[in-house]
């Protein structure tokens, strides 16, 4: 009688993390969310007698000057806390390939498969490199496709929430398989939704109210102008945002294991939080780059 053969599997490798948050990078990033989330929300923020509503014009601008320097703020202050060449390496092939693959069905049903490397990419290297390449890969493929105006850092915020969030994701060491592209496909889906509201609502208020049933009134009250808001989204997004959340749960179900592996593959072999050293031929104790002796 022969025993049973045990089959033994392979846990997987803790996940390296091409950008490790400190605490300052995180309040930077707090503060910022707090502030972008203001920039995006702020219709609904006071009522028809508030100096807000009175400046309904130029609000928009002055918010999209401001993002431009938060955004900059938390890119500065993520790469002190360890934004290596390698890493920066990984950002610029990423950002590249992701400008790249914007424009492809750009105009058409909200194809628009860039997203979907986007959830992978935030996944396999965390929530900080999340950030920053989702920001960059939207400032490339603005330069990219001369998308360049006042919604620009309304896209580039969005997309580093986007890209974030797909890092803060549970489970990043453990989950794996079928259930994870399933964990990922649900979250494309939803945050391909959430992306669209919010772009609705960083141009929502340019629209002239006499013009439109929909559009944004600084004289209404709060509750008025949400139900004007649903009723913009139904008309103008909807069909274009299903597009996009469709084609990110189907890149991810059918090509998302392949390019999981890849990255993963390739994080590990870069060694993002291995410390370099460099050893005299001669046997002295090995010198950091910065030139002290361990």
């Amino acid at each position: 009688m022969t025993s049973p053969r045990l089959q033994l599997r392979r846990a997987p490798r803790p996940q390296a993390r091409a950008i490790r948050l400190g605490p300052r990078s995180v309040a930077v990033l707090v503060l910022v969310g707090a502030i972008g989330l203001a920039a995006f929300t702020w219709p609904f923020l006071s009522g028809p007698t508030s100096q807000v509503g009175a400046h309904s014009k130029d609000a928009p601008w002055l918010f999209a000057g401001l993002l431009v320097l938060l955004v900059a703020v938390v890119a500065a202050t993520i790469s002190e806390s360890g934004l290596g060449p390698k890493a920066v390496a990984m950002l610029g092939v990423l950002a590249a390939t992701g400008a790249a693959l914007r424009p492809i069905g750009a105009g058409t049903a909200g194809i628009e498969p860039m997203f979907f490397l986007m959830v992978l990419s935030g996944r396999v290297l965390g929530p900080g490199f999340g950030f920053v390449l989702g920001a960059v890969t939207m400032f490339a493929s603005a330069l990219l496709t001369g998308g360049v105006g006042p919604w620009m850092p309304f896209q580039m915020l969005s997309m580093g929430w986007f890209t974030m969030g797909a890092g803060l994701l549970p489970g990043p060491d453990r989950l794996r398989g079928r259930g994870e592209l399933a964990l990922l496909a649900a979250y494309g889906f939803l945050a391909a939704f959430a992306y669209g509201t919010l772009m609705n609502l960083a141009g929502w208020p340019f629209m002239d109210a006499l013009s439109s049933s929909v559009a944004f009134d600084p004289h209404d009250a709060v509750d008025t102008n949400l139900a004007r808001f649903v009723a913009y989204c139904l008309a103008t997004s909807l069909g274009w945002d299903l597009g996009r959340a469709t084609v990110t749960v189907v890149l991810t179900l059918t090509l998302g294991a392949t390019l999981l592996k890849a990255l993963r593959r390739a994080t590990r072999r870069a060694a993002f939080e291995t410390p370099v050293t460099f050893e005299d031929p001669a046997g002295a104790a090995p010198v950091t780059p910065s030139g002290r002796t361990e």
